[in-house]
């Protein structure tokens, strides 16, 4: 029998203003382990989704990504054991997805005994997510910034000053990164595009040079933000009010439905104002998870 065994790191996308092309990798993670026995596909999950995710057996995520990766490389197992131990709450905006196709993928591929670039893992990733704002930060850590060009995924990973953390206000409230998306302009005006470049530059240089009083004017955003808020009630109220509690920087995490907040000090107690507020005047229910920035990315245990 054959084992592998991965952990991947939630993502937050965007940050903002970087549409489609920042993420940031956080310490919260999604394991998944994989062995050749038995017969068929057995699928167990523990944690965010259970029932969901086991109930949707081949069109598992995870399962559809071991398959896929097994057949490229000729490797067909009678039987598979996949245990997927889940950390990162569906639909909330924090990579999910990413982090199921990643977990699948390298997994797989542990299991056939092929070792496998990161320019390759993020090639196989692609079609089953989309985009690589996710799946960038989640397989290499830290902040990314990611582009397809030529059909490939090119990605670079900026540092990240060593105070900064992230602060995730989670919902219970999910949202469909499809639906999120289907609210958005085919065509958005000059200035608003504008805008964006310039926030985006002050973003990464705030990052970069450890001037985090750029993160504040450089992740506010014209581009997604002001079409999803009507999806998600209050949004727009309590990114406002972690900004007014301390927050560094404030923004709809990936295509939503979690708020987080970039902080290097009172983490907790903005994280709760803002869940506060938010359960108070708009009757969404949340919780308040206080993360570092993961550094790692994929990790394999074994």
């Amino acid at each position: 029998m054959r084992r592998a065994r991965v952990r991947v790191p939630a993502s937050t996308a965007n940050l903002g203003s970087g549409f489609d092309t920042l993420g940031m990798a956080l310490t919260l993670y999604n394991e998944v382990e994989l062995t050749d026995e038995g017969e068929g596909v057995q699928l167990l999950v523990e944690g965010e989704g259970k029932s969901a995710l086991e109930k949707a057996g081949p069109q598992n995520l995870v399962v559809r990504a071991i398959r896929t990766t097994l057949g490229d490389f000729g490797a067909n197992p009678s039987g598979l054991r996949v245990r997927q131990i889940n950390r990162i709450p569906l639909r909330r905006g924090l990579g999910s997805s990413a982090a199921a196709c990643l977990g699948g993928i390298s997994a797989a591929a542990r299991l056939a005994g092929v070792e496998l670039s990161t320019d390759e893992i993020l090639a196989r990733a692609l079609p089953f997510e989309g985009h690589p704002d996710n799946i960038a930060p989640a397989l290499i850590g830290g902040l990314t910034a990611s582009a397809i060009i030529g059909g490939r995924v090119v990605s670079a990973k900026l540092p990240v000053p060593d105070r900064l953390k992230a602060v995730a206000v989670i919902p219970t409230l999910e949202m469909a990164t499809k639906r999120a998306r289907e609210v958005l302009p085919e065509q958005v005006p000059f200035q608003d595009a504008a805008f964006n470049l310039s926030r985006l530059a002050l973003l990464l240089t705030g990052i970069a040079t450890d001037r985090l009083d750029l993160l504040a004017p450089g992740s506010e955003d014209r581009l997604h933000q002001p079409y999803r808020a009507g999806l998600l009630p209050g949004m727009e109220a309590i990114i406002e009010e972690g900004r007014r509690a301390g927050a560094l920087a404030v923004f709809l995490s990936g295509a939503g439905s979690s708020l987080l907040a970039l902080v290097s000090s009172d983490g907790d107690a903005i994280g709760q104002r803002m869940g506060e507020r938010w359960r108070r005047e708009f009757g969404i229910e949340n919780s308040v998870r206080l993360l570092e920035i993961d550094r790692q990315g994929l990790v394999y245990l074994e």
